[in-house]
């Protein structure tokens, strides 16, 4: 792989001490960052292999990070919009993934990815079905991602199932280079015995893989697991011994301080997921709270059937919002914290981050270039950049995606993919899979 170097650009590091480097730069080796910092002070004078990007006019950010969405849901955009969560699934999404194919998934999953890359997304984690052809389709497309299958054991095949997604995580676990990591993915309390939670925790173990799971979604969930279980949800996993493993749970709107302060002590990250929880009238996760109790939360799309896009930057504005209007306080979950979450956060949520999340020396080179050179990020010179990338820019603002050092979309162009054909036969199998057939 040859070096690259973005030079002459604002670069927004996301590292601890938060540094925003004006005329900065950034050089990658074999998509390993090997130097941070002025360009002026660049160590050596660079010939041979090397990719070189103009940065004038643009700010240079850690790679976005989708904390959780359902990749191949591409394939329903749109389908079965404005219902309450459990209608919704029971009788509109349940039954038509039954119908999807390997196939299907392939394609959808592939739609997805180049969805996000545009936006600048460059590590997403998934939890789904047919996860090998997902799996291609993240290979194939150049971006990272954290996946899983997901299990529920209600149907007496739990057991069956774990094996595959054991199988599924020993094959592809640090594949497409690194590109590829995965955890088990028990779906929820509500699709799970405890005994397989159990079961699950135990593999996880042994695999040195996480668990991905859904909790605490509905007040429904949560009146329904009290009725049956005589606990929340959070004890319900508690007492499968899921915590006992790192943890990274989707949505956890309706918990209580109790369920928080487990979540807490067991070193539990959340997903937090506003433009979905909002559509599907969800509720508003107390976020700010968990987030004070020393809970990891990244962010993440859910879905595109229940969002319906994959922007990243959107959903830090959501969030933001969200949390300010919910609680009715204006200094509720500032920017720079939903760009952390996006960025730094988002990547200790999936463990990766001794590798991404941030733009320092020793990380794979997850880059992303906004193009700053617009009327609505203008001015700059008298504002925080986070404000201007939470509050006023869109994912259309994203010029250059770089991840693992090679260069995935250049100039707002994908490279090395037919976006046209992934779209038409996106398009093409939807048709069937809404049809019936």
């Amino acid at each position: 792989m040859s070096v690259l170097l973005i030079e002459d650009v604002t670069l927004m590091t996301m590292d601890r001490g938060g540094r925003i480097i004006p005329k900065g730069a950034v050089l990658a080796d074999s998509g390993e960052i090997t130097y941070v910092g002025p360009a002026a002070e660049l160590p050596q004078e660079l010939s041979g292999d090397v990719t070189r990007i103009a940065g004038r006019g643009r700010v240079a950010l850690p790679g976005l990070i989708n904390a959780h969405t359902h990749a191949a849901m591409t394939l329903f955009r749109g389908y079965a919009d404005d219902l309450p969560l459990q209608e919704w699934l029971e009788t509109k999404i349940f039954p038509i993934e039954a119908r999807l194919t390997a196939e299907d998934v392939y394609w959808g999953t592939l739609l997805a990815c180049i969805e996000m890359i545009r936006s600048g997304t460059t590590t997403f984690a998934d939890m789904y079905f047919f996860m090998d052809e997902a799996a291609r389709a993240v290979e194939e497309s150049g971006i990272r991602a954290s996946l899983s299958i997901g299990m529920g054991s209600l149907d007496g095949k739990g057991d069956e199932k774990l094996a595959r997604s054991a199988e599924f995580c020993e094959k592809w676990h640090g594949a497409a280079g690194g590109r590829i990591t995965t955890m088990l993915g028990p779906h929820a309390p509500y699709t799970c015995s405890r005994s397989f939670l159990s079961k699950v925790a135990q593999r996880a173990a042994d695999l040195g893989v996480g668990v991905h799971i859904h909790i605490s979604e509905t007040e429904r969930e949560v009146s329904d697991s009290r009725k049956q279980f005589r606990m929340s949800p959070v004890k319900f996993v508690e007492a499968g011994g899921i915590l006992q493993v790192p943890v990274l749970a989707a949505h956890c709107v309706a918990v209580s301080d109790e369920d928080i302060d487990i979540l807490a002590d067991y070193k539990v990250k959340v997903a937090h997921n506003p433009g979905s929880n909002m559509k599907l009238a969800s509720g508003v996760a107390p976020v700010p709270k968990m987030i004070e109790s020393g809970i990891k939360v990244g962010l993440g799309t859910d879905g595109a059937a229940s969002n319906n896009n994959l922007d990243m930057i959107e959903e830090m504005r959501l969030a933001a919002l969200l949390h300010k209007v919910s609680l009715r306080e204006s200094t509720a979950m500032p920017a720079r914290t939903c760009l952390e979450m996006a960025t730094i956060d988002g990547a200790i949520c999936l463990g990766l981050e001794d590798s991404i999340g941030s733009i320092e020396v020793g990380k794979r080179a997850d880059i992303i270039l906004m193009d700053f050179d617009a009327p609505h990020l203008s001015p700059t010179s008298t504002v925080d950049l986070s404000s201007h990338i939470v509050y006023s820019s869109c994912g259309a603002d994203v010029s250059t995606v770089i991840i693992d050092g090679r260069v995935v979309m250049d100039e707002r162009k994908i490279v090395g993919i037919d976006e046209e054909e992934i779209m038409l036969e996106v398009d093409k199998r939807a048709l069937r899979l809404v049809a019936g057939g």
